[in-house]
């Protein structure tokens, strides 16, 4: 592969537009490359860095800690800067966390530094990373005021298989995860009970079956009519287009 550590960066949305001397910066970002297991706290919530990270193989948990309790704020796939905005933030309201074995890269911020005063095409690609974030954190927020915990974990797997279409690692009627029972309910801010419960519901409609975190179905179209999934804050290909002078 050309670009080992950043080659599904912006895959299926910008990545097209960008220059092969942009594409090389952009891999020179990372300064090495690390492997990470299940539980592996990469940055722990309000600690200094810098640092960020980009996210090579496998899934990576936002989550954030109150009381007892946990609560998954967001899931990184492979081609994702997960940290970005730690670049101007220094510290982070919420830590990154390994979902699963993972292989990830380390690009230190002074690296960064020099796109944001050289590279403008690359600070906009960065840029646009980030606002990426920020409209899949808004959907989230929607899904768990309208949608009932079938359909939220429904979406969820719905815009985990878009996103991994994007990056050319889609499969046709399956989506492999690591995640457990109790993931999901941290994800849809349930209890493991009723996770439980959703999942049973999806596979009552025979809409899709989930074994130890893998989901299986028949018909992706009818599970994201279900869900009501729609791509479009995903940004990838449909009826947004980027002009050709965006970068």
């Amino acid at each position: 592969m050309e670009f080992p550590n950043t080659g599904d960066f912006l895959a299926g949305r910008l990545r097209d537009k960008l220059s092969q001397d942009d594409l090389e910066f952009i891999e020179s970002l990372v300064a090495e490359t690390r492997q990470g297991e299940t539980g592996d706290v990469l940055l722990e919530r309000g600690a200094v860095t810098e640092q960020s990270t980009i996210l090579i193989s496998g899934y990576i948990f936002r989550t954030i800690e109150s009381g007892d309790r946990r609560f998954i704020v967001g899931v990184h796939v492979p081609g994702d800067f997960v940290d970005l905005h730690g670049f101007a933030l220094k510290r982070l309201d919420h830590s990154i966390v390994a979902a699963g074995p993972i292989t990830y890269g380390i690009a230190p911020h002074e690296r960064l530094r020099d796109a944001l005063e050289h590279r403008p095409r690359v600070a906009r690609a960065l840029w646009f990373a980030t606002l990426l974030d920020a409209a899949i954190h808004r959907k989230w927020i929607q899904m768990l005021e309208q949608l009932d915990a079938p359909r939220r974990i429904a979406h969820i797997y719905c815009e985990l298989h878009r996103r991994f279409e994007l990056v050319g690692q889609a499969n046709a009627r399956s989506l492999r995860t690591p995640f457990t029972q109790i993931d999901l309910a941290d994800m849809c801010g349930v209890s493991a009970i009723h996770a439980n419960r959703a999942v049973g519901k999806l596979r009552e409609l025979e809409l899709a079956e989930i074994r130890r975190g893998d989901l299986y179905t028949s018909d992706w179209d009818a599970l994201r009519t279900y869900a009501q999934f729609q791509a479009d804050y995903l940004y990838g290909d449909g009826p947004l287009r980027f002009d050709q002078d965006w970068l």
